[in-house]
């Protein structure tokens, strides 16, 4: 018998890419992507995400090699390009990102629970905050057992998951009809192809993959953890591959089965009841199981993210000292409580407002963008600069178009997110300078970019605060 040394393998690693992304989105996709396009643009948009988050797994797969010191993958790249403070607020962004979608997650979970036991309502009542109490403090005693242990739970979901996922997608391949394909195939007021209209659509579409995304650094987070250090790049590139051919498949065969206008009008979720017009009832019920086991396996996912990475950041004197504690599993026992009581605050602010969670959430979303962007521009940053291997010219050309890439996201997220995320970047000033000075105790805190890079970020979360207020900002 093979003696368990609490590392993680490739199968593992594979399932925390693969269990990490692929939540609830994608049981709400086909309704997601034809509220604003046609199959024409939904085409272009996928070929742009498949090159744009390959870019980004071959980024991360490069980066784990080329640099196996940067054990915390998302906030370590961009601490080693760009300095402390870029790291810390990636670090912060990813944190805040990871433990607010968790908040999402149990709503979503308890919402779906509800087709079976209408006690949990729309999964913002008292019961539904009951109930995903008990399943966030499993969640939580179980990675306490050990994160080896936890992943290997994660994995058996993950596999679990995505059977009616599969399930629906050989339906509706045999259900699929080319005319309802081609029909209205561009969206446009011509029925033609025209640019800027089809562009526009496509865009939409970028704001889709940006959510149903989030995730593609799951094994990369956990690379000091890997059994074998080239594990995590392939996990990383094997798991964005799959992940990108189910949902392009399920994207696409829906438009087969029915007319955009009829997918953008469907109720969450959109799969179930898609699903149950050409199978009936039986139809929505495997596929609401399945979300259930969706979402449980992506809040187990994250909630092991939420609290890998502070503590990986603790020990880097990047977050507070306190968050490097473990316990005799080597789980991060600081981290992982800190976040889930987090989690479960914000719960309950359900029974106060269900919109206080969305505008959070909203900002949380858009601020993981931070640490992609800075994990392309490392990686052409060191290819440039530092890397002298034969495959310099292939690095530098995947840390070009990872680069406008990650732009590229942030351009389709908008102007509206990008000033919300300044209100979540200014929270983070006064932890960063407490930090410095009391941790690692700096004679300086900022230099003369990062703080005139603070400043805005404080000028733009002022500017915010007064545009939600008067209601030039909405989200």
């Amino acid at each position: 018998m093979e003696k368990h040394d609490g590392k993680l393998g490739l199968l593992e690693l594979i399932g925390l890419v693969v269990g990490s992304i692929i939540g609830g989105g994608v049981f709400n996709l086909m309704h997601d992507m034809a509220a604003g396009a046609g199959a024409g643009a939904i085409i272009i948009g996928w070929v742009i995400t498949a090159i744009g988050m390959v870019m980004l797994a071959l980024t991360f797969q490069n980066l784990t090699m080329k640099r196996p010191d940067l054990d915390a993958g998302v906030y370590s790249y961009a601490e080693a390009g760009f300095g402390k403070y870029m790291g810390f607020n990636s670090a912060w962004g990813y944190w805040l990102s990871a433990w607010l979608g968790n908040v999402g997650y149990a709503t979503l979970l308890m919402s779906a629970v509800a087709y079976f036991l209408p006690i949990f309502g729309d999964g913002q009542n008292i019961w539904s905050i009951l109930a995903a109490s008990v399943i966030l403090w499993a969640c939580h005693f179980m990675i306490l057992r050990g994160i080896e242990s936890a992943s290997f739970v994660n994995t058996i979901i993950t596999i679990a998951k995505l059977i009616p996922i599969f399930l629906f997608l050989i339906i509706v391949l045999f259900a699929f009809k080319m005319n309802m394909f081609t029909s209205d195939f561009w969206f446009t007021p011509s029925g033609n192809f025209q640019f800027a209209d089809v562009m526009k659509q496509a865009k939409s579409t970028m704001l889709v993959t940006v959510w149903v995304f989030i995730g593609i650094e799951g094994a990369v987070v956990f690379s000091g953890r890997a059994r074998k250090r080239s594990d995590v790049g392939k996990a990383t590139v094997l798991g964005i591959i799959t992940v990108i051919l189910i949902y392009m498949l399920v994207t696409l065969l829906s438009f087969g089965v029915m007319s955009r206008s009829g997918l953008a009008h469907l109720t969450q979720p959109a799969m179930a009841n898609l699903l149950e017009s050409l199978v009936g009832k039986w139809g929505s019920m495997v596929v609401n199981l399945g979300l259930i086991i969706s979402v449980v396996g992506a809040w187990l996912s994250w909630t092991m993210f939420a609290g890998q990475l502070p503590y990986e950041a603790a020990k880097e004197g990047t977050f507070p000292k306190l968050f490097a504690k473990e316990n005799k599993n080597g789980a991060p026992i600081t981290s992982l409580t800190v976040t889930n009581v987090c989690v479960e605050l914000f719960m309950f602010s359900y029974l106060i407002t269900a919109s206080a969670y969305n505008f959070f959430y909203s900002i949380a979303s858009a601020a993981i963008l931070i640490p992609y962007a800075f994990s392309a521009f490392y990686q052409l940053k060191y290819s440039v600069n530092d890397d002298h291997s034969s495959g310099r010219g292939r690095n530098i050309t995947i840390g070009i178009i990872s680069s406008i890439y990650a732009c590229w996201l942030l351009f389709a997220a908008g102007a509206n997110f990008l000033l919300l995320m300044s209100l979540l970047f200014a929270a983070g000033i006064p932890v960063y300078w407490i930090l410095q000075k009391r941790d690692n105790k700096a004679d300086k805190v900022f230099g003369p970019i990062e703080m005139a890079i603070a400043v805005l970020i404080v000028i733009a979360a002022v500017y915010t605060i007064y545009g939600l207020a008067v209601g030039k900002i909405t989200f």
